[in-house]
């Protein structure tokens, strides 16, 4: 039997950095439509759905996606985690492919190879963030809906609701663990974006990439800032996971 693989793209708008930044224009298209059209290439994926809050918050978010015939999932704007489970449940995944909604630049062949590694060695989850050796900006998540379930009803921690993997990235003797890296360590490359900083190292990338109908390879960006390094320096001062970090904090606390 054949196992639906489902991504589920999580975004809101309050966010405290930099709000409502998944529907600031990159090209005239906004922020989140650009992930969904770099998806779109990806030749594993069978269904992508948006998984936002049901705070008010999040309506302008929300009636884009039905605007633009997009699926979408509405839930706990705090508990993540218990939003992708009931999305799952939903939209009936096997297998659970998390993408957040501030990276357009997600690369769908590395989304595809991500989840060819998870089929291949049957795991129960296989990323390449264990291990970060890709631009932040290109996290791909892949998880089985076992794993996911099992994590719903065990995960305690804030950190572990609100950024959905945690708990099983934290019990490898409970879940079959993997990681993809990269030959060459990019991890110092921020694509995503949490702060203005991020949207105007963006702006120059989609101003002298973005081909409309197409995807951006992650290949051509790394080759565009080498040659114009003094790009990186826009928001390179700007720390990875910061927001992960805060939570984990507030576990302490």
């Amino acid at each position: 039997m054949n196992k639906k693989v489902l991504c589920i793209v999580q975004a809101r708008l309050n966010s405290t950095r930099l709000p409502g930044k998944v529907l600031l224009p990159l090209k005239n298209k906004p922020v989140i439509k650009h992930v969904f059209n770099q998806l779109s290439f990806s030749k594993k994926l069978n269904n992508i759905i948006l998984a936002t809050s049901t705070e008010e918050s999040d309506d302008e978010l929300a009636a884009w996606a039905i605007n633009n015939s997009m699926e979408i999932f509405r839930g706990n704007l705090y508990d993540v985690l218990e939003r992708y489970y009931f999305a799952a449940k939903k939209y009936n995944g096997d297998i659970i492919v998390r993408i957040t909604g501030d990276c357009p630049l997600i690369d769908p062949k590395i989304v595809d190879l991500v989840i060819n590694k998870f089929l291949e060695g049957g795991y129960d989850y296989f990323s390449n963030t264990i291990n970060p050796t890709f631009p932040d900006g290109l996290d791909t998540e892949v998880f089985s809906y076992d794993a996911l379930e099992t994590t719903y009803f065990n995960a305690k921690l804030k950190s572990e609701r609100e950024h959905v993997t945690p708990y099983i990235k934290n019990n490898p003797g409970t879940f079959k663990l993997g990681s993809f890296e990269n030959k060459v360590n990019y991890e110092k490359y921020r694509w995503t974006i949490d702060n203005q900083e991020d949207y105007e190292f963006l702006k120059v990338i989609f101003e002298n990439l973005y081909i409309e109908d197409q995807y951006i390879s992650w290949e051509d960006v790394i080759k565009f800032i080498e040659d114009k390094p003094e790009i990186i320096n826009i928001n390179k001062h700007i720390i990875r996971n910061e927001g992960y970090e805060k939570s984990l904090k507030e576990d302490k606390l």
